[in-house]
């Protein structure tokens, strides 16, 4: 076995085998190496639809066999630490392997035990996830008989900062057809201040939340969950805002200020896991105090070591963590590389935080955000092919985008290494 690369990779999703990909579209002699220890890749954008019952958990997984790119030596192990000082990546089974350029992408990893009583709520089924099981989050809607259904997100950045208000907008959606609402409070709370950063896709959403009748409660930060009493408990991080109790009796009153938590109890809770970087990348020299790959946020190339990349979920960008800014990042990268191995500066700067985040509001209905770092709505002009004039509102053919087009595009197109 090679114990030297001239490009090694850590990770075999998205962010891993675009970038590979499309270096070997640029360079078919190019020496790569993906270490990566799952057997399965998920296109995991389609677990959304999945939890709403809308989409076949099965056509979201292929073989990882499957997806590697031809010309790419699979590495099927676990990258257990990095030494960037010694051009190094040590693994589980496999001995350190040497590289002239490592791409740092083997995404984030569901921590729930940062909240406490979740682990034991997700094993016992007492809350569902998107995020784990989204097949257990179809049945558990299916089955609601009515009551409190909390839908709600961690403190941690998350992947797919939307995904957590998407199932909630389905939910209540199948509660309006199948004429429960009258018995059913959706709650949506997060930590957030608002439901979305950016302006336009927020007034949409805003009137999305009234139209379900979702009560909508920003500054609510999870941090317990009563598995015994199906209570969940919420620590407030705007103390001078209102806040919403609601009890036993599903009415709901509101509460100023002080340093109690909040109790809500639940009949049936979805929650995003808090998530967070693996811990060998935690522990890395190439991290930064929150535990994210310390990189240039336009280049993706490390601030220290001038050999090192990372992309996708487990970089420190101050943007959505989504394959739509994976899709992005990735020609900037492989460009980058290109450069350094022709003996150039890694010059190329031009990644400016986009990413894009399909928010579905029910079945059928869709808005597109799309977004840069300074939180700018930048709708892609190629939406008026489809006669998509303003993707900041609801329209059936966003849906189809969602459901049909974009799976399509991602297994054909940039699983291929193609830039789309």
């Amino acid at each position: 076995m090679k114990t030297h690369y001239e490009v090694l990779i850590i990770g075999g999703g998205t962010a891993g085998i675009m970038t590979a990909g499309q270096l070997l579209k640029e360079d078919p002699k190019a020496d790569i190496a993906i270490i990566e220890p799952a057997e399965t890749h998920y296109y995991q954008p389609a677990w959304t639809l999945v939890g709403a019952g809308t989409y076949d958990f099965n056509k979201t997984a292929k073989p990882m066999a499957s997806v590697m790119p031809a010309g790419v030596d699979w590495i099927k192990d676990y990258a257990t630490g990095m030494n960037p000082e010694m051009n190094s990546v040590s693994t589980k089974n496999s001995g350190s392997i040497n590289y002239d350029y490592l791409v740092v992408a083997p995404g984030l990893i569901m921590d729930p035990s940062m909240i406490e009583g979740l682990p034991e709520a997700l094993e016992q089924g007492i809350a569902c996830s998107n995020y784990i099981d989204p097949e257990f989050t179809w049945e558990t809607i299916k089955n609601f008989k009515g009551g409190n259904a909390v839908f709600t997100q961690p403190t941690t950045p998350i992947k797919c900062g939307g995904a957590p208000q998407k199932i909630a907008y389905l939910a209540a959606d199948y509660f309006r057809k199948k004429k429960m609402s009258d018995d059913v409070n959706v709650i949506f709370a997060t930590p957030g201040s608002v439901i979305f950063g950016v302006k336009p896709i927020r007034d949409t959403l805003m009137k999305v939340i009234d139209r379900y009748g979702i009560h909508f409660r920003p500054f609510y930060a999870p941090f317990r969950i009563d598995v015994k009493e199906k209570v969940i408990h919420f620590n407030h991080t705007a103390s001078e805002e209102n806040r919403c109790i609601i009890n036993e009796d599903n009415e709901i009153s509101e509460v100023m200020g002080g340093d109690a938590d909040i109790s809500i109890p639940f009949d049936m809770l979805h929650i995003a896991p808090p998530q967070r970087s693996p811990d060998f990348v935690r522990d890395s020299v190439l991290s930064n105090e929150a535990g994210w790959v310390d990189v240039d946020i336009h280049s993706m190339q490390h601030v220290k070591f001038r050999n090192v990349f990372a992309l996708g979920d487990v970089a420190a960008l101050p943007t959505a963590k989504t394959g739509a800014a994976v899709r992005k990042q990735v020609p900037v990268v492989v460009d980058n590389l290109l450069k350094l191995r022709a003996n150039q500066e890694a010059t190329n700067a031009d990644y400016h935080g986009y990413s894009s985040c399909p928010l579905v509001t029910g079945y059928g209905k869709m808005v597109l955000a799309e977004f840069n770092y300074n939180g700018e709505f930048t709708p892609d002009p190629k939406l008026k092919r489809m006669l998509i004039f303003n993707s900041a509102k609801e329209h059936w053919r966003l849906w189809y985008l969602k459901k049909y087009l974009l799976p399509k595009l991602y297994w054909t197109k940039m699983m291929k290494g193609k830039r789309v």
